[in-house]
C-alpha cells in the first residue's frame, strides 16, 4: 500500500475555467458591469404642465401627458359636446375631473363625474364619455398608453 503522504493531490479546477463552460454565451460577451441586474432607476423631473405641448386630437380634444417608469398622467381637456368613443384597453385607469364634468358609459350603467370626483376604470372594461361642459380631466394610466405615446389612438382622432 502506498503512502497516503506520496500521492499527488487532485488539481483543482479553476473557478473561472468552470464559469466559462457553464455559463452562457452572453456572460462571456458582455464586459462586467455592463449588463443591468436589476431595472434601471426610476429618473427624478419637475415638469410645468405649460412645458409640455398640448396635442389636438380634434376640434373639442385635446391632451397632454407625461410618462413615468410604469405610470401615466394626461391633462385632457375636453369641450362641452365632445364624444370619446366607447373603448377599452389593457390599462387601469383613474379619472380626476379637475373641473367640469364627464358622462360616462361603462359597465351597463351611466355614471356622470364632476368637478373633484374620481372614477376608476378597471382594465379592459369597455367605456364611453360625453363633455357635459368644458372639462379638465387628469387620467392616470398603469403601465402607460402605449397607443398614445405612438399616435396610435385613432379612436381620439
Amino acid at each position: 500500500m502506498k503512502n497516503a503522504k506520496s500521492r499527488k493531490p487532485a488539481r483543482k479546477k479553476s473557478a473561472a475555467r468552470t464559469a466559462k463552460r457553464t455559463s452562457s454565451p452572453a456572460s462571456r460577451v458582455a464586459l462586467k458591469g455592463t449588463v443591468p441586474r436589476a431595472k434601471r432607476r426610476a429618473e427624478l423631473r419637475h415638469i410645468p404642465w405649460n412645458s409640455v405641448e398640448v396635442e389636438s386630437l380634434n376640434p373639442l380634444l385635446g391632451r397632454h401627458f407625461v410618462v413615468g417608469q410604469n405610470i401615466m398622467l394626461a391633462r385632457v381637456l375636453l369641450k362641452k359636446g365632445c364624444i370619446v368613443p366607447e373603448h377599452s384597453h389593457p390599462n387601469e385607469q383613474l379619472t380626476f375631473i379637475a373641473e367640469g364634468a364627464l358622462k360616462f358609459w361603462i359597465d351597463g350603467k351611466e355614471i356622470v363625474v364632476n368637478a373633484g370626483e374620481v372614477l376608476t376604470i378597471p382594465p379592459n372594461m369597455p367605456h364611453k364619455a360625453e363633455a357635459l361642459e368644458d372639462t379638465v380631466d387628469y387620467d392616470v394610466c398603469n403601465p402607460p398608453r402605449a397607443d398614445w405615446m405612438s399616435g396610435t389612438d385613432a379612436y381620439l382622432r
